[in-house]
């Protein structure tokens, strides 16, 4: 069995309507081994959840359009399959948990018979009525929902509860990657720990690997093995968490968000945050896409995309550090 299991290659994203072009992912590169927890950083519209469902193939059909790369899942390319074999990938090997919980659930269905759905829908390991049912209590019990509540309806729970069915569906089917997109966004900050708390040890306890995406550096830090920075479709810094958050340099718009942070320890300290917004992705700028809002531009930054430049898994693409392709960061 491959260690690696998910290899995203130069993948190129747009949504195209009638009057404009939306460039949302500019080939981006990633990978993922087996059990590792990836972390997809950005401000809103950076392009990660359209890499998200890039990879699920749930993009739009009428405006969501691949247009290059590959996204390599176990030694198959999920931009080549059928819709058949991607169907059969999709919820059982590949499960992902969306934003909110409260638009994931079906309001005037049971919680029970919403996880019992995936399950006779991937039924691979043909579980009788009675074990599926069987696996609801189990799967309602390890996200710490008792078994009996499975009759009930999402109104009947609160956010964080739902959170948590949703977390057993999508874990329902032992799936060998699930991606969270902002998993967290819509709980209040003590049930967003104990959520992040109990996916970090079903992770460890079923051994699944996993992308987060979220825009929170402190939630990242504490459950990711590696991070990549994105910024306007592009990954603009990438590398284990170590070098995320103990290295001494950084691309400008990864220290403007660790400048956004607030330092509980620093008495009347203000919050930096970045300058300007993230670009029109239908007019991008040239050259480093941040270049408008970098506090450190040269006039290079305005006309030349800038090469990756590299210190073993850390890995930036920055005209401040180095003098060629794959110079010293």
């Amino acid at each position: 069995m491959s260690e690696l299991l998910l290899d995203i290659k130069d993948l190129e994203v747009i949504y195209k309507t009638d009057e404009e072009t939306v460039r949302a992912v500019n080939k981006i590169s990633l990978s993922l081994n087996r059990q590792e927890t990836l972390g997809i950083v950005g401000e809103t519209g950076a392009g990660k959840t359209t890499a998200a469902l890039s990879i699920m193939r749930l993009l739009p059909e009428r405006t969501g359009h691949i247009i290059g790369g590959t996204v390599g899942f176990d030694s198959s390319n999920l931009l080549t399959m059928t819709k058949a074999d991607m169907l059969a990938v999709r919820g059982e090997r590949i499960a992902m948990i969306f934003q909110d919980p409260m638009t994931s659930l079906n309001p005037v269905i049971p919680v029970g018979k919403q996880i019992a759905e995936a399950l006779h829908l991937h039924n691979s390991k043909n579980r009788t009525k009675n074990e599926i049912d069987l696996r609801v209590d189990e799967m309602l019990e390890l996200v710490g929902i008792p078994a009996k509540r499975k009759k009930e309806y999402p109104h009947q729970f609160s956010g964080g509860m739902k959170q948590r069915v949703v977390i057993a569906i999508a874990l329902a089917c032992d799936p060998e990657l699930l991606i969270a997109d902002e998993p967290t966004t819509a709980l209040d900050v003590t049930i967003q720990a104990q959520v992040l708390a109990m996916m970090a040890e079903l992770k460890e306890k079923l051994g699944t690997s996993m992308v987060l995406i979220t825009h929170d550096l402190g939630v990242v830090a504490e459950t990711c093995d590696k991070v990549a920075i994105m910024y306007a479709g592009e990954i603009i810094e990438s590398g284990t968490a170590t070098d995320i958050f103990e290295a001494e340099v950084h691309h400008p718009y990864t220290s403007g968000l660790f400048g956004s942070i607030p330092d509980l320890d620093v008495e009347e300290a203000r919050l930096r945050p970045i300058d300007g917004l993230m670009p029109d992705p239908t007019n991008l700028p040239h050259g480093c896409k941040f270049h408008p809002r970098c506090p450190r531009c040269m006039e290079i930054c305005k006309t030349e995309a800038p090469a990756l430049y590299h210190g073993g898994t850390h890995q930036i693409h920055c005209h401040l550090f180095g003098g060629g392709e794959g110079g010293a960061v």
